[in-house]
């Protein structure tokens, strides 16, 4: 079975793809990181010479024709250029779970989830990334309507924009320790 010339050549055993395995971090000219893909993407990527891989995963996929390991992290040839300021702008109830890593931001649990106005609607609090934090259900119950303080919570983190790689946590559970390097908030 001819092989295509993306890396050494694979060990016979071949690697079941985890969920985790299944994302490729993708990552700008100047090693910024811009997204994550599927594996499918960054073969493409790949193969149109668009991309070039810098750490490998170990798990191959394989075509009636080729076998080709799949990366873990690819940079692009050419740089993107990617409006900041738009993207930040953006407040949604999935990119404030991402920005607080799925804890609630009082008691730090990951269970029953939800998103809680620091300063309430009623009170005047805006929709803006300094008043929304994510709350778990029984501490979002307990403060009401009322500040943090009067309900006898405290905030674990000052709710503050997310920093530019934060949406790597909208789109996988868990960061894989090959892409620790490339992120800024992996240290």
């Amino acid at each position: 079975m001819p092989r295509a010339s993306l890396g050494p050549p694979l060990p016979r055993a071949f690697l079941l793809l985890s969920k985790t395995m299944r994302k490729v971090l993708v990552l700008n000219t100047t090693y910024e990181p811009l997204n994550v893909c599927s594996a499918r993407r960054a073969l493409v990527l790949l193969f149109k010479g668009k991309a070039e891989v810098l750490e490998q995963s170990g798990a191959a996929f394989r075509s009636a024709r080729a076998t080709y390991e799949l990366p873990h992290v690819i940079r692009l040839q050419s740089y993107v250029h990617v409006p900041r300021r738009a993207a930040a702008a953006r407040v949604s109830r999935r990119a404030v779970f991402a920005r607080d890593r799925h804890r609630c931001q009082y008691c730090g649990s990951e269970r029953h989830l939800t998103v809680d106005h620091v300063v309430p609607r009623c009170k005047g609090g805006p929709d803006t990334w300094d008043n929304l934090v994510t709350s778990c259900a029984p501490c979002n119950r307990k403060k009401g309507d009322r500040p943090p303080q009067q309900a006898g919570l405290r905030l674990l983190h000052k709710p503050q924009p997310p920093e530019p790689a934060s949406f790597i946590f909208m789109h996988v559970d868990h960061i894989h320790e090959s892409w620790r390097p490339y992120l800024s908030f992996a240290s």
